[in-house]
């Protein structure tokens, strides 16, 4: 399966932006495979700075994730004030306390000015953007977070451990090789 849409200036991207390795993930802040993956990709793009460019998309998975589609909001609230990373990664390190105290009180730490933050949280456009997120996920044959698609590419292989990193790093070299 390939992307759909494929990443624009709406996404939210992280590292080097003229990188030729472009690694989206589709997930959900309730999500404990997402959890786990969290700290996965965190290095990952630590190792692979000006070599990858990373875009997050949220696909909240409601029925089982309750406070997952606020969570990505807030996240997406973040966003309008330049702290979407700061957000996402609150979110993530704390991610079995996502109630709205605790969304205020990351958006406090992340140095958000809350009382915007928290008349954003109700913006509709911002619900918009979710949704698109996630429709564009099914679209893309999204059926699970954490899913990956790198350069496109639905990736197949497994994200935990070292795969995802080995897999990346190979990927570097051969398109260096080019």
């Amino acid at each position: 399966m390939s992307l759909t849409p494929p990443v624009s200036s709406i996404d939210h991207l992280w590292g080097n932006k003229d990188a030729l390795i472009e690694l989206v993930e589709y997930g959900d802040f309730q999500c404990p495979h997402c959890g786990r993956a969290f700290p996965i990709v965190k290095r990952l793009k630590e190792a692979m700075k000006d070599s990858v460019k990373f875009i997050f998309r949220n696909f909240p998975i409601s029925k089982i994730h309750p406070q997952a589609k606020d969570a990505a909001v807030a996240a997406e609230a973040g966003g309008l004030q330049n702290k979407f990373w700061e957000m996402h990664d609150l979110i993530f390190e704390h991610q079995k306390r996502l109630n709205h105290i605790s969304l205020i009180e990351y958006a406090t730490i992340a140095r958000l000015d809350v009382p915007r933050f928290n008349e954003d949280m109700k913006q509709e456009n911002l619900f918009k953007k979710v949704e698109k997120d996630f429709m564009g996920g099914l679209k893309s044959g999204v059926n699970a977070t954490p899913t990956f698609f790198i350069n496109g590419l639905r990736y197949e292989g497994s994200w935990e451990e070292n795969n995802l990193f080995e897999y990346l790093q190979n990927l570097e070299i051969s398109v260096k090789e080019i």
